[in-house]
């Protein structure tokens, strides 16, 4: 038996969450590039619950940050800080995971931990 889209969004969440609260535990570990990949997943997750609330399913990272972009910011339907904290955390996320002598240091990450969180939780309200 398949989840329902209900299932999946819940899921979605979910995942977000505890990918947030791993963020926080590299961070207090100072694994500051791998707390980046997790504040991007989190934002990520809980993105793609919002759009699968809405009907939306986009299949790439470019599809998901697109979609939402499109969708939710500039219809004005979510704040545009979110938008830009997204966009960021898909950059960062990318330069941390590809770019070679590339490492974040506390400066650039601690600041990106309450956007997110707040991200995660607008996108629970949203769509519970």
């Amino acid at each position: 038996m398949s989840a329902g889209p209900r299932e999946w969004v819940e899921y979605r969440l979910r995942r977000a969450l505890e990918t947030y609260d791993d963020a926080l535990l590299l961070v207090e570990n100072q694994k500051w590039n791998s707390a980046i990949n997790r504040l991007y997943y989190a934002a990520y997750y809980a993105i793609s619950a919002l759009l699968l609330h809405a009907n939306l399913d986009p299949a790439t990272h470019n599809g998901i940050k697109s979609a939402f972009s499109s969708h939710f910011i500039r219809s004005g339907k979510c704040p545009p800080e979110m938008g830009r904290t997204f966009s960021q955390l898909y950059t960062w996320r990318h330069k941390g995971d590809y770019d070679d002598m590339f490492d974040f240091d506390g400066e650039k990450v601690m600041p990106y931990l309450a956007p997110t969180k707040h991200l995660i939780d607008w996108v629970k309200v949203n769509v519970v």
